[in-house]
């Protein structure tokens, strides 16, 4: 069978999405990227590489064709972005476009004609505004996986750098809110599904899980809060009952110096800025946001639209070259890229 390509969608194309793909696509060769197919306006593509002052030819085709073209031009599955978008200044009449590649992106995936999904970044707000309901990419994708197969999925977001993998458990909501959501079958389902994508997908035989406690001092035996030895505990007895190498909870202040991760393939953290805030300072430029638990591969730049710089020609394609890399990984790791 033919290699598939990678399936990468526009993201706001008023974002830094268009400069990176380009500038991904002219140092290719350099960075031994894998073929990829851009999912989006093509007319919004060719007039950002004029207006970054780029020469990079383009070519309108289907999944088939893009593996031949990609070493000479930017092979792209169109799909109308819905208005003219200028670099900077986004624009609800694109969320169609926006949201519609990401559904393409998906159905290539499920057909057999791509080998994973990179998304470059949205803008949530412009969405909502469009009356998109879905707190972020990561609930979107597994309702689109939910309806290509009829069976619900929980997405579990991993935070993935060359120096550290981390998971949070709750994500997109308020940190007042984390305590109530925090239960002990939502820990246990995140931290399977992280065993399992680990195993299948990363290649890491036996996965260790570092499981950080929810308070300060992983609630200090009850007297800094009860979640720790009420839920995280018992959670993680449940685990290495399952065969699970999983151990903590943690105080989450110790689990990130350099000794520390030594120990562990991946941080099983409580809340967003948990993991978040590790992840992006030990490799803010190269980690990657990789959706475990999705019948399909699921990677994208661990960064946003960044409006304030697009089309100026300073933004870094390092995280969408890591996420594109990593999405060529996996998909190899798991029978997917051919």
């Amino acid at each position: 069978m033919p290699m598939r390509p990678l399936a990468l969608t526009q993201g706001d194309p008023a974002g830094i999405g268009p400069d990176i793909t380009l500038t991904a696509w002219l140092d290719r060769q350099a960075l031994s990227l894998e073929p990829f197919i851009f999912i989006g306006d093509p007319v919004i593509l060719a007039k950002r590489a004029r207006h970054l002052g780029l020469s990079v030819p383009i070519e309108e085709t289907d999944a088939e064709g893009a593996v031949g073209i990609f070493d000479r031009a930017i092979p792209v599955l169109p799909v109308a972005a819905g208005a003219d978008s200028q670099p900077g200044t986004p624009d609800v009449d694109s969320a169609s476009g926006t949201i519609g590649a990401i559904e393409r992106a998906v159905e290539l995936c499920f057909a057999g004609r791509a080998s994973a999904v990179v998304t470059n970044p949205i803008a949530k707000s412009v969405l909502y505004d469009a009356g998109f309901r879905f707190p972020g990419h990561t609930e979107f994708l597994a309702d689109l996986a939910e309806r290509a197969t009829g069976k619900p999925s929980l997405p579990v977001m991993l935070l993935a750098g060359p120096k550290l993998k981390a998971v949070p458990v709750t994500i997109h909501i308020p940190l007042k809110d984390v305590p109530a959501a925090l239960d002990a079958e939502l820990l246990l389902d995140t931290c399977r599904i992280t065993h399992a994508d680990l195993k299948h997908r990363f290649g890491i035989a036996a996965p260790r899980l570092a499981v950080a406690g929810l308070n300060p001092h992983a609630g200090e035996g009850g007297a800094l809060g009860l979640e720790d030895d009420a839920v995280i505990r018992p959670a993680i007895e449940v685990l290495r009952a399952e065969g699970i190498d999983a151990f903590g909870p943690l105080p989450a202040d110790t689990m990130f110096h350099d000794r520390a991760r030594q120990g562990y393939d991946v941080a099983i953290c409580m809340y967003h800025d948990q993991a978040l805030i590790p992840a992006k300072a030990l490799g803010f430029d190269d980690s990657v946001n990789a959706t475990l638990g999705l019948p399909f591969i699921r990677t994208s730049p661990d960064h946003g639209t960044a409006f304030g710089i697009a089309g100026k020609g300073i933004a870094r394609h390092d995280s969408l070259v890591a996420a594109l890399t990593l999405a060529a990984e996996l998909a190899r790791n798991s029978g997917a890229r051919s």
